[in-house]
């Protein structure tokens, strides 16, 4: 996926006076971050501010990031690749296992660990738990990123913020609102000054490493929880079966929406198709806009009830099934 909504401003005020390559070839740093929290603390939204474009999707459902997508942003001569990774929760599925794992596997990969905490939820037993985990692994030296504070109240705030630094595996702390880009500014800088001198892991338009079926089935597959919120459980799976490049510049995707029961399947396509159309009307719209290009979607909704129990869809998120 390359850069076609990041933000052009971003890195000319960063570093107006030295040329990107000039910058890239002299004195360049590159990072991994890996992004964790709690599920729905705001992670997703978090990455796609601080890249300046949509890389991952986001929806009210808690678990909806499920493996993990690499984000790339820029200032000035770093290059910062975002690991942004499924919640970490306790898990009691084979899907959650695989999830939470595809978490802890990012965090160790990781340069520097940016844990996101929900300040309205506050401390929890999954934020207690990402705690407990980075200590077994060695990590006392985390950044914390406090999201939401618009909706808390100051003295609140101070008191989460004080009681998290106890926990001694956080050494700096940034209040921030990921939805609102207040104070992300700040964090995206102290990242690139502490990313470590080298060459870019990725060429300067890339701001992701999803490839480009998955990406679009990430799109329809947001959209299918935001319409249908309340009605479907997380047990669905959207595949890219084929992405033909037509000759006038559009593209056709064909895409399957698997569920897990018949019932399921008549709540996608809704009353005479309005769902399935409503669906399919705003994921296309969404990638002919990131895509800048005409996309032509036909979507398909198939029962498959041992979805979850597919070795290959495991394996074409990287997902370790045995988890």
């Amino acid at each position: 996926m390359t850069d076609t909504d990041r933000d052009p401003d971003r890195d000319q005020e960063t570093a107006p006076d030295l040329p990107a390559g000039e910058a890239r070839d002299g004195d360049s740093r590159c990072g991994f971050v890996a992004v964790m929290g709690a599920p729905n603390a705001g992670k997703s939204t978090l990455v796609n501010t601080l890249v300046g474009t949509k890389v991952s999707i986001v929806s009210p459902k808690v678990q909806t990031t499920r493996t993990r997508v690499r984000g790339v942003a820029l200032h000035g001569p770093a290059q910062i690749v975002f690991i942004d990774t499924p919640g970490v929760f306790k898990p009691q599925r084979r899907l959650e296992r695989s999830m939470v794992a595809a978490a802890w596997e990012g965090a160790a990969d990781a340069d520097q660990v940016l844990v996101v905490v929900d300040a309205n939820r506050g401390l929890d037993d999954d934020t207690r738990s990402i705690i407990t985990g980075l200590r077994g692994q060695g990590r006392t030296d985390c950044l914390l990123a406090l999201n939401k504070i618009d909706t808390v109240r100051r003295d609140s705030l101070l008191a989460l913020a004080a009681a998290l630094d106890a926990e001694g595996v956080f050494r700096t702390v940034f209040m921030i609102s990921a939805l609102k880009a207040d104070g992300t500014g700040d964090l995206l800088a102290a990242l690139a000054r502490e990313a470590l001198p080298g060459p870019w892991m990725f060429p300067e338009d890339e701001v992701s490493d999803l490839p480009q079926r998955l990406w679009a089935a990430e799109i329809t597959r947001e959209q299918v929880f935001r319409q249908l919120h309340q009605e479907l459980p997380y047990a669905a799976l959207v595949e890219s079966e084929s992405w033909q490049e037509r000759a006038d510049g559009s593209v056709r995707i064909d895409q399957v929406i698997y569920v897990q029961r018949d019932s399921q399947r008549a709540i996608v396509l809704g009353k005479g198709g309005s769902r399935i159309r409503a669906i399919s009307t705003a994921a296309r719209q969404e990638m002919s806009t990131l895509l800048e290009r005409t996309v032509h979607l036909f979507l398909f909704v198939k029962v498959h009830d041992r979805l979850w129990d597919d070795r290959r869809h495991y394996a074409e998120w990287g997902l370790d099934y045995d988890a």
